[in-house]
């Protein structure tokens, strides 16, 4: 195994156990659900959903069916997420890649062991009296968006990108 396809198995499997373990420990250590939300700063909350949909809650009325296709959509991704990484020839891509497919496990995991993804993190701003809250989310998630901003970073900056700025 190449020292660069090694760096993105590391990622995939650091972001898959920092994401579980955080997932574990907030169900049967600290056990988030009973204490409903817990706030930790004026911006930002632990709470716990149960996402089974996909991104933002979409589809989440799927049904059986509907999680067994999403897994079966997703299973595929990480098949082909894991042939790219293979072939990719820069070190950022290949992290990239094995964040999006650590997080893209790590969710999966969540499905088939609960039938939801777990998600715990909340980020929210108080304007006016008013509250916005942005998507629950979990490390998961924060490793597959830090996965597709390598990406986009390798493909439009990095020496040899074709849309590289000069």
């Amino acid at each position: 195994m190449s020292p660069l396809l090694r760096s993105g198995l590391i990622a995939a499997i650091v972001a898959l156990v920092i994401d579980q373990a955080s997932k574990l420990w907030l169900l049967n250590v600290y056990v988030l659900g009973p204490r409903g939300t817990v706030k930790i700063t004026p911006f930002f909350d632990l709470v716990l959903a149960w996402n089974t949909g996909i991104s933002y809650g979409w589809f989440q009325d799927s049904g059986p069916l509907g999680q067994t296709m999403l897994l079966i959509v997703k299973a595929a991704a990480v098949i082909v997420l894991g042939v790219w990484m293979a072939k990719s020839g820069t070190r950022l891509a290949v992290i990239g890649l094995g964040l999006i497919i650590g997080g893209a496990i790590g969710n999966a995991i969540d499905r088939l062991a609960y039938g939801a993804v777990v998600d715990f993190a909340l980020f929210h701003i108080q304007i006016g009296g008013k509250t916005y809250n942005w998507y629950v989310f979990n490390l998961a998630d924060v490793a597959i968006v830090a996965g597709v901003a390598a990406l986009l970073y390798d493909s439009f900056v990095s020496p040899g990108a074709a849309k590289r700025p000069r």
